[in-house]
């Protein structure tokens, strides 16, 4: 029972649904709605993080915002940073399908009633953060966007992440692309994670190559994920089962690895893994050759992904001047005291704006090399975060445009 009990508390007690069904109100913010408990995390304030704080410009401008997908896991946390973050938003509508329409739900913004997802309805808003599936955001987001009195939309899915006019963004590093498109796509968010302790050793030291290995929580397979790891880990625990059952993952997740999320490709690597290659590239601006590799690998943690990352450079190493680096970068925290134990870790990462990265050392394989070690919350740092970040950018740059 002891053993047991160790076990759960490991176990981070997350109210997220996986509920297709979303919920649609306009609803003015308000300050008193501060008081209320959050939707989401209530995330550890960054350091330094980009916009971490509306402007004063941007506080005199305020912004109709739709959510459609708000149930879901990152739908959660995109409400959470609008709040959180003093995002300066008018009205929040979200919306949702015909099982839910004209019912009512009680929210921190008061009872609101569900509204019909309808594009025409959805473009009346100023900016509409799409947290659906890839196939939903096909079907509509270039019809919401288009137009002059079409809104902005920052889309969750991969739909749009490889296409040519479709910036691909994360504010810290190429944000000045959202000034040519009303349609952003938001990375994968191992992507978003990795490449934040990445983009500024690269303009330190110029990459070369990247190998990286993840680490990714039962929550990048949404709730269904972290449902099964808990009630699996639950039946092995009481002795009900000698292996968990497995219906969401390939095999067995509790005290179990799984080197396999998506579906391989003809190259022997799965999807996931060409993801952090294709994605690496646009964001940053690299050759279609640039080598970069991934090893993704599922771990019977709830939430936070993790990811060791060695990379070649054209110049020296300098570790001191790498963590200057790091330790100055927006939405990234240094945790690297060997001597206390401190590295990161999914269990302080967790519910964090910033990215942890630590295990900064000199790579033994490459003359000039370094290795690194990367935590994110993957559902608020790596995808919720990412897309109001973007659309702080382009309130902040002009992009983002009020109706009213």
């Amino acid at each position: 029972m002891r053993i047991s009990n160790c076990v759960f508390r490991l176990f981070i007690a997350i109210t997220l649904s996986a509920n297709s069904n979303v919920f649609a109100f306009n609803v003015p913010f308000s300050k008193s709605s501060k008081s209320s408990k959050s939707l989401a995390f209530v995330p550890l304030r960054s350091k330094g993080a980009v916009n971490s704080h509306v402007s004063e410009s941007q506080l005199r401008m305020s912004y109709s915002v739709g959510i459609v997908g708000a149930t879901g896991a990152v739908g959660k946390e995109i409400v959470g940073c609008l709040e959180n973050r003093d995002f300066p938003a008018s009205s929040l509508r979200i919306f949702g399908s015909s099982r839910s329409a004209g019912s009512k739900v009680t929210t921190k913004f008061g009872e609101v009633c569900v509204e019909l997802f309808d594009e025409e309805m959805a473009r009346q808003c100023d900016v509409v953060f799409l947290a659906v599936s890839g196939d939903f955001s096909l079907k509509h987001a270039e019809n919401l966007s288009s137009g002059e009195d079409g809104p902005v939309v920052i889309d969750n899915s991969s739909a749009f992440r490889y296409k040519d006019n479709v910036p691909l963004v994360i504010p810290e590093i190429n944000g000045d692309t959202t000034k040519c498109s009303k349609l952003i796509a938001n990375p994968n968010c191992t992507t978003a994670i990795g490449l934040m302790a990445l983009w500024p050793l690269h303009k330190l030291f110029k990459l070369k190559k990247v190998i990286m290995s993840t680490y990714q929580a039962a929550s990048g397979a949404g709730q269904p994920g972290m449902n099964e790891l808990e009630q699996g880990t639950r039946s092995v625990l009481s002795g009900e089962r000698k292996v968990a059952e497995n219906k969401v993952f390939a095999h067995p997740l509790p005290f179990n690895v799984i080197p396999h999320i998506d579906k391989f490709q003809d190259n022997g690597y799965t999807k996931e893994e060409m993801k952090v290659t294709w994605e690496t590239r646009k964001i940053c601006d690299l050759p279609e050759d640039f080598p970069v590799s991934c090893t993704a690998v599922r771990i019977p943690t709830y939430r936070a992904h993790s990811e060791s990352i060695v990379v070649e450079t054209e110049l020296p190493i300098d570790i001191a001047a790498a963590r200057e680096a790091l330790s100055s970068a927006p939405g990234v925290s240094l945790v690297d005291d060997l001597e206390n134990n401190k590295y990161p870790m999914p269990l302080t990462a967790t519910g964090k704006y910033d990215v942890e990265v630590g295990r900064l050392r000199k790579s033994l394989v490459f003359e000039h090399g370094l290795e690194l070690f990367v935590c994110g919350d993957q559902l608020l740092r790596g995808a919720a975060l990412n897309a109001v970040l973007v659309a702080e950018e382009m309130a902040k740059n002009g992009a983002l445009k009020s109706k009213a």
